[in-house]
């Protein structure tokens, strides 16, 4: 297994794939790089795709402080790029990871050659915040297991639930199994609900490309589409169906969207 390092020392489980530009994808709330899977062999025929495991998740759990800043979880981002010897890549996030790409548009724009917000939002309103309120809940009470039999309710439209029942109960054991501790990911969620840039998103540069699903029961379209609003330049892109996770869903729709996109700001 193949590790950086972040600002702190904490190790940054990560894995490459392909040559060319560098392409660094940054998984949502439960932090692995696995959740990127659909898109790592088509993307990879072009790019030098990398994905990895946010700082106290997954395989980058190891002795991780609990607490973390989407600052410094941007700058995460930054090591791994450093070790690879790379001084810019395109980002592209799920949810809170998209946070943190939008973060390091903000704070370190020389590192990036674009970033992609995929279901995210710039402020958490009262409906995202009783959601992820119940999700805590749901963990407190009744453990990882519980939380994880849950998670597919707030990511996946219920006929694709329904059809896809036996992949889900195969995955399941597998997140549970490298499901971060209790007060890690209550520390995770209270961050990016606390997440709120205001007008600082008006001075990110670096093209951005924001995509949503109308059908997302966790994070509502209409605060992604705030979102794209407060980003001068952004592009919105918004499917029908897939919910919350619809690159997993839908993945050729997804990848194509963001070739194209990709496509579009490597030749400018």
């Amino acid at each position: 297994m193949t590790f950086a390092k972040s600002f702190d020392g904490a190790p940054i489980y990560f894995e490459t794939h392909g040559r060319g530009v560098p392409l660094i994808f940054s998984a949502g709330m439960g932090g692995g790089g696995g959740f990127w899977t659909p898109q790592i062999a088509e993307l990879a025929k072009q790019y030098q795709v990398i994905v990895y495991d946010h700082v106290g998740t997954a395989r980058s759990r190891g002795d991780a402080p609990v607490g973390r800043s989407i600052a410094g979880m941007a700058g995460d981002i930054a090591s791994v790029l450093d070790h690879l010897g790379h001084d810019k890549a395109h980002v592209v996030g799920h949810a809170i990871g998209g946070i943190v790409g939008l973060e390091l548009a903000m704070t370190q724009p020389e590192r990036l050659r674009s970033v992609t917000v995929v279901n995210g939002w710039g402020r958490a309103d009262a409906f995202l915040r009783r959601c992820f309120e119940v999700r805590k809940e749901i963990l407190r009470v009744s453990g990882p297991k519980a939380y994880v039999r849950a998670q597919p309710l707030f990511l996946f439209p219920p006929q694709w639930i329904a059809e896809n029942e036996a992949k889900l109960d195969a995955d399941e054991a597998h997140i549970v199994s490298h499901f971060p501790p209790a007060e890690t990911m209550n520390a995770r969620i209270e961050m990016f609900l606390a997440f709120n840039p205001g007008a600082r998103l008006q001075a990110i540069k670096a093209p951005v490309l924001v995509t949503t699903a109308a059908d997302d029961a966790l994070v509502p379209a209409y605060l992604t589409r705030e979102l794209a609003a407060a980003i001068p330049g952004a592009t919105l892109r918004e499917v029908s169906y897939g919910a919350h996770a619809f690159t997993a869903v839908t993945p050729d729709v997804f990848n194509t969207m963001l070739l194209a996109f990709l496509a579009g700001v490597d030749r400018s």
